[in-house]
């Protein structure tokens, strides 16, 4: 078993080390990041900086936490930008106040009522690390760990993770394989797979914070949104889904005709699902059954760049924050603290929990595939 593993980790550093060889990766228009200040051993696992390109975008990707660190895309007059938030260093996204940035969140996404879950009439109990309750997966979830490099070429990359029996209080082993890939048509695409050998929940997602015009860039209030989501998720003042669906017609909510993330946001005095967020921080509902389809999850543009952002994704819904707790005390990779409603997140994810049995099963069973697949596409308005 240690031979295997050394033999993992020599071919891990050989990809790396074929992969950075240069040395530096220029983003052209965009931040250079220099892949040595990603060179580190976290808990006996080699960390690394790996660039992707094809055709208009440039991405770079950290397996620590398959976190993506840099994404460049150009404006209506074909100057790029970086619209992703992260940093320069390893070293800055472990003393980071935002622990999430670009990263994988398992192995579940958002908040479990006191960290407990009822799993064939028995309560299982997982780690707390949000007040009383359980969030993203714990401490040392999948954003805290080192993934294993398996495969990369110039526009893709596969990594893999073992989540043992127990990790974290979720029961069964999960093997995880997240597969990041630019196409051709100015897309990056996202992958992750699951199985298990014992009945578990499992619920992924990627956490990265956008601002299409640019990291650091001002405010994201004047973007426009589009989610064409008649229903979202109510919470409890800790943020834990309650189980009643919300018609989002007549409330702030309401993003199925496109409008600025500024304009409603004002109203957070008032309506009481904006107070609990301190903003926009809810689950839209986009199908109510699970299948393999893909659908629309949002359309963001900023006005000024003219960049365009939709996203697609086979799950049943998407989670929509506008950065409502960052207080400037990160200094992202362009040397820009990360401030106030200066970004945005759209998590693709089921919009279930396990407490809430009217919800669809967020259960992997032995033999079963879990697969989400989402789609981050780019173009330009002029």
């Amino acid at each position: 078993m240690k031979k295997q593993s050394i033999f993992l980790i020599l071919i891990s550093l050989f990809i790396c080390s074929k992969v950075i060889s240069q040395s530096n990766i220029n983003n052209e228009q965009c931040v250079t990041l220099n892949p040595e200040k990603f060179n580190k051993v976290i808990d006996g696992k080699q960390v690394g900086l790996f660039l992707l390109k094809n055709g208009n975008l440039t991405a770079a990707i950290t397996n620590y936490g398959g976190r993506i660190v840099s994404l460049c895309a150009p404006d209506k007059n074909g100057q790029k930008a970086d619209v992703v938030l992260g940093f320069k260093s390893i070293d800055d996204y472990l003393k980071a106040t935002g622990v999430y940035h670009g990263a994988i969140i398992g192995r579940v996404i958002g908040r479990i009522a006191k960290g407990t879950f009822e799993l064939d009439g028995k309560t299982q109990s997982l780690a707390i690390n949000n007040g009383a309750n359980h969030q993203h997966g714990g401490l040392k979830g999948f954003h805290n760990q080192v993934w294993d490099m398996e495969k990369i070429t110039d526009s893709s990359l596969v990594m893999s993770y073992i989540s043992v029996d127990g990790e974290m209080g979720y029961p069964g082993t999960l093997k995880v394989e997240a597969t990041y890939q630019l196409t051709s048509n100015n897309e990056l695409t996202m992958k992750l797979l699951a199985t298990t050998d014992k009945t578990t929940i499992v619920n992924l997602t990627n956490h990265s914070f956008f601002n299409l015009a640019g990291e650091g860039n001002g405010s994201i209030l004047n973007h426009i949104l589009t989610i064409p989501s008649n229903y979202f998720c109510a919470v409890n003042p800790d943020k834990i889904k309650t189980g009643e669906l919300i018609k989002v017609s007549g409330t702030p909510f309401d993003f199925r005709i496109g409008k600025s993330i500024g304009k409603d946001i004002v109203l957070e005095t008032s309506n009481e699902q904006l107070k609990i967020g301190t903003g926009y921080d809810q689950s839209y509902v986009l199908k109510k059954k699970q299948s393999t389809k893909i659908v629309l999850a949002a359309t963001v543009v900023d006005p000024n760049s003219g960049r365009k952002l939709e996203v697609f994704t086979n799950n049943m819904g998407v989670h929509f924050f506008s950065a409502n707790f960052f207080k400037g005390t990160d200094v992202g990779k362009t040397g820009k603290t990360f401030n106030f409603r200066e970004s945005f997140a759209l998590e693709t994810q089921d919009y279930n929990s396990p407490n809430q049995k009217s919800f669809p099963t967020l259960l992997l069973e032995p033999g079963e595939k879990y697969e989400t697949y989402t789609v981050y596409h780019f173009s330009c308005i002029k």
